[in-house]
């Protein structure tokens, strides 16, 4: 396995670690068949996790662009030679595979493939996914035994040590992508139980205001003929608890419907955002993103619910004209910055300020994915809110 350019040790043991660096499913699949296309030197990868209604529930490429793929059409169904690996669970090597019985051609706008090599990927009995590589590339002076007309440029053919080497990357691409989606199942239980303790939250801080609201009421009303002064107070009263109600339900309908950080990423979303609050709000409120790398998910969404909570507090509290918010890269991670010109607050009284303006949670959130949050205050001075998330 020492004769290929790719078949070293050091680029198995880079391909191994770039699979080890990713904790979402999708990413992990990318990692995956990107690292056996560069290791074996194909043209053409794909990476295929079945379904239970015989298609693929994903189907990753490498080696073809965005055009080529939206050309060729659906996702592939489970038959043909795409199937052998996932039911028949054996390593497929074949010098041409338009020649193979199993074979049922392909969509018009299909690269030309020739040979082949295909391998299941286990855990334990079951097979979770096939790796399927396409076209070998031929190391410099070496010829195809493929005649020229019959071959795309280059074609040359995997050997047994290419099949042994791809065998050692699914033993590992098993793995990763079994941890990719415990990882997974571990936050959708997370959000779950979070979403039933904002349930219990909301239940009880509502039904709290509801009553006191209702009693008000009923004071206000009995006291309108014989007492106008103290039932205009009694008024007064309900339409602050009712301003409290209104701002506790909105704080839970944030946090029981988070951004889909999935499709947008962090960038866009806050961009997003803070467009809707800049027309909104009589402040300015402004973004800028700086070179931000994507992030473990459980850190972006603490970087987005510490924004969310401090553009709040400086758009409701702080009387700022402008509020500038910043997120920019930081070694592996990232820092969020959000400064106001407002009113300021003294630090000294954090105890009782920082109930109020949530600066508790918000230090939660970011001690809870290893980050830090900082603040910055001064009465007539504005207010900074700074949070280092560390990356993954």
């Amino acid at each position: 396995m020492s004769q290929g350019p790719r078949s070293g040790l050091a680029a198995i043991s880079s391909a191994l670690l770039a699979m080890s660096r990713h904790l979402e499913v999708h990413d992990v699949l990318k990692t995956i068949v990107a690292s056996a296309r560069e290791l074996l030197d194909a043209q053409y990868a794909a990476l295929g996790v079945p379904d239970d209604h015989g298609g693929f529930a994903q189907f990753v490429v490498d080696g073809v662009s965005d055009e080529q793929w939206k050309a060729i059409g659906p996702l592939p169904r489970q038959h043909g030679i795409l199937a052998a690996m996932l039911h028949e669970a054996r390593p497929e090597r074949l010098a041409d595979v338009r020649k193979d019985p199993r074979f049922e051609g392909w969509p018009a706008a299909h690269p030309d493939l020739v040979d082949f090599l295909g391998l299941p990927i286990r855990d334990g009995d079951e097979i979770i996914g096939a790796l399927y590589l396409a076209n070998k590339l031929c190391p410099a002076g070496e010829h195809s035994p493929h005649p020229p007309g019959d071959r795309p440029d280059g074609a040359c053919g995997f050997t047994q040590d290419d099949e042994e080497l791809l065998g050692i990357l699914a033993q590992h691409a098993a793995i990763a992508l079994t941890n990719a989606r415990l990882y997974e199942r571990s936050r959708e239980l997370t959000i779950v139980e979070e979403r039933s303790r904002l349930a219990h939250e909301l239940h009880d801080a509502v039904s709290q205001k509801l009553f006191s609201l209702r009693l008000t009421a009923q004071a206000a009303t009995a006291l309108v003929d014989r007492d106008p002064a103290r039932a205009k107070g009694e008024l007064q009263q309900v339409a602050a608890l009712a301003a409290e109600a209104a701002d506790e339900l909105r704080a839970a309908v944030v946090e029981l419907r988070p951004a889909a950080l999935d499709e947008d990423g962090l960038v866009a979303t806050l961009r997003t955002q803070i467009q809707v609050l800049d027309r909104a709000h009589t402040a300015r409120v402004t973004f800028t993103a700086r070179g931000v790398r994507a992030l473990p998910a459980s850190q972006e969404e603490a970087l987005l619910r510490v924004a969310q909570e401090a553009l709040h507090n400086a758009l409701r509290h702080s009387g700022a004209e402008h509020v500038d918010v910043t997120l920019e890269r930081r070694g592996g991670g990232a820092v969020l910055r959000i400064t106001d010109d407002g009113i300021g607050f003294d630090p000294g009284t954090v105890r009782h300020a920082g109930r109020h303006l949530g600066l508790v949670s918000m230090r939660d959130r970011a001690g809870g994915v290893g980050g830090r949050l900082t603040v910055q205050s001064a009465p007539g001075k504005g207010t900074t809110i700074e949070m280092e998330a560390p990356g993954g």
